[in-house]
């Protein structure tokens, strides 16, 4: 079976480091260098990616390449005395992800436009780079195309800031836990399971007493 034009851009950037995406990717990464740290750009670099995300060709979607820098939180080195374990230089790093940092970078640039998702596009010494696709809500286009018009819904305003987004989910433990409890798909499995069984916690909203079989008649009261 013949294979699709996206396997091969997929494959293509698997390997970075083979030429020739190495001397493409470094010409890149010196031209990107040089541009603010939040650019529109016209096209995707990885249309494989940005097509799985929700990406289309059509007016209302706006892709923007995002530059962030590279590793966990500087903090200054303190000049009074401490123990070498209490200077709390090493070891402090942010709570989001440097993907969501750059969707939300992009989202405060483009303040009337809505963060559909985000992926990666490459790194240097100091900074990695990220595409972040936006869709204006507004816009007609958008409006009548049935695959995107939920995020014209105002349930979604501000997602990305809410942790909507995929590195959002992510970074809130509820992608990638390997079916850990706690994960949304293990809470939503647990809840259904209560209800076919009838079975909730007291102190549950909207919960009731349930009495047992036995208990009840006993109590003359109907099941």
């Amino acid at each position: 079976m013949s294979k699709s034009m996206y396997h091969y851009i997929a494959e293509a950037w698997k390997n970075l480091d083979e030429q020739p995406m190495k001397e493409l990717m470094r010409e890149r990464y010196i031209e990107w260098r040089r541009q603010p740290s939040v650019v529109k750009v016209e096209n995707p670099t990885r249309l494989d990616r940005a097509r799985a995300i929700g990406y289309k060709a059509k007016q209302g979607f706006v892709i923007a390449r995002v530059r962030v820098r590279k590793g966990g939180m500087r903090k200054p080195r303190p000049n009074s005395g401490r123990r070498p374990k209490r200077m709390g230089v090493y070891g402090y790093a942010p709570a989001k992800s440097i993907q969501l940092i750059a969707e939300e970078r992009a989202a405060r640039k483009f303040p009337n436009l809505e963060v559909l998702g985000s992926y990666f596009v490459g790194d240097d010494g100091l900074y990695k780079y990220y595409e972040v696709i936006l869709v204006d809500p507004h816009h007609p286009a958008i409006k009548s195309d049935p695959d995107i018009n939920w995020i014209t819904h105002p349930s979604q305003r501000g997602r990305v800031f809410r942790g909507k987004t995929f590195a959002g989910r992510k970074m809130r433990g509820l992608i990638g836990n390997r079916g850990v409890r706690g994960t949304h798909n293990w809470k939503w499995k647990k809840k259904a399971k209560e209800r076919e069984e009838k079975r909730r916690h007291e102190a549950s909203r909207g919960s009731r007493l349930i009495i047992p079989k036995e208990k009840a008649e006993d109590l003359g009261i109907e099941k």
